[in-house]
C-alpha cells in the first residue's frame, strides 16, 4: 500500500507541474484573475462546469479561449441572445430531397470547450436546452441521441442581474455548474500591465501543453487523491448546515430560503481533490475544502427576502458557516 501511495504522489507531482505550466501559458494572456484560471483548470480536471459573473470587459471570454488553446481541444463560442433557439445550440434535422432522408446537422455544442457567452440574455427555454448536455454529456436531436466530446467543459458567463436585458437562470440549470466565480475589476498594477500588453493590438501566443488524452489520465489520478473520512464528514456538515443551521447553533434560519443540494457535497469533494492535485499532493487538507467551498456554494444558497433587505450576499452566509463548522 505504501508503494502505491508513493507512486501516486510521484505521478501527481509530475502531472501537477504540467498543470502549472498550463496556467503559466494562460497567464501570458490573462493578467490577474488567478482564481478564475485555477477554477477553470480544476473544472476540466474534474469534469465540471463553470459559471462566471462579472461586468463586461473583464476578459471572461478571453480566459476560456486561452484555456482551449493551452489544452489543444476544439472550442466553440455561443452568443446567447433573446432570439436564440434551442436548435441553434444543439443542432437539428434537415431533409435532403435527393435522398429522401433526414440528416442530422450538429450544433456548436459538439465541441470540447464551450463558451456560453452572456447566458442570462436568453430566455429559459434556451437555457434549458443545455441541461441534458451539461449533466448527461449527451444531446438528443429528434429520435437520435449523441454522446458529446470528452473532455467537455461549459464555461458560461453572465452579467449581473441588475444589468438591463438579463434573465435569472433556472435553479436546476445553475446547480449543474460546479463553480460560480465572481470576478471584479483588476488592481491598478494589473490594469497597467493589461493596457501595456493589449493596447499594442497583439495578443501573446499560447502553446498547447495538455491534450485530451492527458486530461483523461489526470482525471483518474485526481479521483485517487486521498480524502479522509473526517474531511468527508466535514464536507457533509458544511452542506447540511445550509439546510438546518440551528442544528449547529447558527441562528441564520431567517436568512436562507433554500440550502445547498447533495450535488454541492459531491462537487466540493471533487474540487478539494483537484485543489490538492494542482499543488502536487496526493491527499486533501481542510484548507483545500475551505478554499473551494465559496465557489461551490455561492450559487446553491438561495437567500431569503430578509437577507436581501439587509444587503447580505451568499458569501456573507458562507463565511459564517465556515466559521461555525468545526474543522477536523
Amino acid at each position: 500500500m505504501e508503494t502505491s501511495i508513493s507512486d501516486l504522489t510521484q505521478t501527481i507531482a509530475e502531472e501537477s507541474a504540467l498543470v502549472n505550466e498550463t496556467i503559466s501559458e494562460i497567464s501570458k494572456v490573462i493578467i490577474g484573475q488567478k482564481a478564475l484560471i485555477q477554477r477553470l483548470v480544476i473544472a476540466i480536471l474534474t469534469n465540471g462546469h463553470v459559471l462566471v459573473e462579472g461586468v463586461p470587459g473583464l476578459a471572461k471570454t478571453l480566459a476560456v479561449k486561452t484555456l482551449a488553446a493551452s489544452v489543444a481541444t476544439s472550442f466553440m463560442r455561443i452568443q446567447f441572445t433573446p432570439d436564440l433557439l434551442p436548435a441553434d445550440i444543439l443542432g437539428t434535422r434537415i431533409y435532403r430531397p435527393e435522398s429522401g432522408q433526414f440528416e442530422v446537422k450538429k450544433g456548436p455544442i459538439f465541441s470540447n470547450i464551450i463558451l456560453a457567452d452572456e447566458i442570462n440574455r436568453a430566455p429559459a427555454k434556451v437555457q434549458s436546452a443545455m441541461l441534458e448536455a451539461m449533466q448527461e454529456r449527451q444531446v438528443t436531436i429528434g429520435e437520435n441521441t449523441f454522446i458529446l466530446e470528452d473532455p467537455f467543459l461549459v464555461m458560461a458567463t453572465q452579467n449581473p442581474i441588475e444589468q438591463e436585458g438579463t434573465y435569472p437562470l433556472p435553479e436546476a440549470q445553475v446547480d449543474r455548474f460546479m463553480f460560480k466565480v465572481k470576478i471584479d475589476y483588476p488592481g491598478k498594477a494589473e490594469e497597467a500591465e493589461i493596457v501595456k500588453k493589449m493596447a499594442v493590438g497583439r495578443v501573446p501566443s499560447v502553446r498547447a501543453v495538455l491534450s485530451p488524452d492527458m486530461i483523461k489520465t489526470m482525471r483518474r489520478h485526481v479521483q485517487q487523491v486521498y480524502l479522509d473520512d473526517k474531511l468527508l464528514h466535514y464536507i457533509v456538515d458544511l452542506v447540511s448546515i445550509t439546510r438546518h443551521p440551528s442544528d449547529y447553533g447558527l441562528d441564520i434560519n431567517n436568512l436562507i430560503h433554500h440550502g445547498a443540494s447533495p450535488r454541492a457535497g459531491i462537487f466540493l469533494a471533487l474540487a478539494a481533490r483537484g485543489c490538492a492535485y494542482m499543488e502536487g499532493r496526493a491527499f486533501v487538507t481542510p484548507q483545500d475544502v475551505k478554499t473551494m467551498a465559496p465557489d461551490v456554494f455561492r450559487h446553491r444558497i438561495i437567500l431569503s427576502y430578509e437577507a436581501e433587505a439587509e444587503e447580505m450576499t451568499p458569501d456573507d452566509v458562507i463565511a459564517r458557516i465556515l466559521e461555525t463548522v468545526e474543522v477536523p
